[in-house]
């Protein structure tokens, strides 16, 4: 059985760092795409980043670059995302996901998801 648990969130201030974890298991991490999605409060799930199998290639929503890293660890099957100067707008139940295939910003075509972790910056 495949689960992706996620870690991390919670209440911050604006302009501070938080990282997320997700840690995979029921899968073989290494063959996976993983995914950082999140979802603000009355609106639809966006993508936020994406990392492929060996963590050589990475891709950003446009907003989001230079503020988020993501990466990964194969050898502990976690997939992290590193949320800097944090903004109010930034407020989110953020999900890690896994594709069996290349990455994508396609959130449909992922096969597995965490159940979420909230992140609430105030102002």
């Amino acid at each position: 059985q495949v689960q992706l648990v996620e870690s991390g969130g919670g209440l911050a201030q604006a302009g501070v760092s938080l990282r997320l974890s997700c840690a995979a298991s029921g899968l073989t991490f290494s063959n996976y795409a993983m995914g950082w999605f999140r979802q603000p409060p009355g609106k639809e799930r966006e993508f936020v980043a994406t990392i492929n199998w060996s963590g050589t290639r990475t891709s950003y929503a446009d907003s989001l670059v230079g503020r988020f890293t993501i990466s990964r660890d194969n050898a502990k099957n976690t997939v992290y995302l590193q949320m800097n100067s944090l903004k109010p707008e930034d407020t989110a139940v953020y999900y890690c996901a896994a594709r069996g295939a290349y990455t994508t910003r396609r959130e449909n075509t992922y096969d597995y998801w965490g159940q979420g972790t909230q992140v609430t910056v105030s102002s």
